[in-house]
């Protein structure tokens, strides 16, 4: 393969998914980097799965396993286990960013990603880091089993080019008016899919966001109290895990965990 520096690299992937489609004939390349950047994940955003060529694959997991170290891998053993709270650990960041065995992703019922250019949904960032063959992978499994993942149940996939080494997939219960007593009971059955899905695959570390909270609506202490006594329960049967992790991205969510975690001291 012909060596590229980023700029190249950008440049080339857009014009591969551009020639894809008829529809994207029109659209420029900007001129500065980061305006490239964000053509790049909005393209890989609004593109169906399918294949590719391989010189394209290898470009992109090349380009992404760079920015990837660009912005920052975090080891478990830079994340600290929770005051008296064995096995557990809560951590502001990117979830991107993690080099653990496992990350948890929010996924919607079809699996596919986020399809809306650049959005901020965890969702998006996770297929995004990870390149198109997420899509891919999800899409066969979906296809495989001849029905969209049902709410409360989980898969999981290879991580391509994040940090982690898999990636599990759960879709979360979406609140449309108000909460039930089955919504909870969904959120619930997420993280146990979750964990008992790791647990077989013998996972010894597993990060997980905060299923639901975003734009399905959840309420956020709520939801907190769910996954953290489902997960506290679950460490006490038999199970493969060193760490787990409750992943947070803002200070709002750190301080509803830091909070109901405190109460287990």
């Amino acid at each position: 393969m012909v060596l590229m520096n980023k700029n190249e690299q950008v440049n080339f992937l857009i014009k591969e998914l551009i020639k894809e489609k008829k529809e994207l004939d029109s659209i420029k390349i900007p001129s500065s980097f980061d305006e490239k950047r964000k053509l790049f994940r909005a393209l890989m955003n609004i593109r169906s799965p399918g294949t590719i060529s391989k010189k394209f694959i290898e470009i992109q997991n090349n380009f992404l396993s760079e920015e990837a170290k660009v912005k920052g891998i975090v080891e478990l053993s830079a994340i600290a286990e929770y005051p008296n709270l064995k096995k557990i650990s809560l951590w502001k960041g990117d979830i991107t960013t993690l080099k653990v065995d496992g990350i948890v992703n929010a996924a919607n019922s079809q699996m596919l990603g986020c399809f809306i250019p650049n959005h901020s949904c965890i969702d998006n960032a996770i297929h995004s880091s990870a390149g198109i063959q997420l899509r891919e992978e999800c899409n066969n499994i979906t296809k495989k089993q001849g029905f969209l993942e049902p709410v409360g149940l989980a898969k999981i996939t290879k991580s391509y080019n994040l940090p982690c080494k898999y990636v599990l997939h759960t879709v979360g219960p979406n609140i449309t008016e108000y909460l039930t007593e089955k919504n909870c009971l969904e959120l619930a059955s997420s993280y146990k899919s979750c964990f008992n899905l790791a647990t077989m695959k013998n996972l010894e570390s597993l990060a997980f966001c905060c299923v639901s909270t975003g734009e399905y609506g959840f309420p956020k202490e709520i939801a907190a109290k769910i996954a953290t006594s489902t997960i506290i329960d679950l460490l006490k049967t038999p199970n493969s895990f060193k760490r787990i992790i409750f992943n947070v991205f803002t200070d709002e969510d750190y301080e509803i965990y830091s909070k109901i975690l405190s109460k287990y001291e």
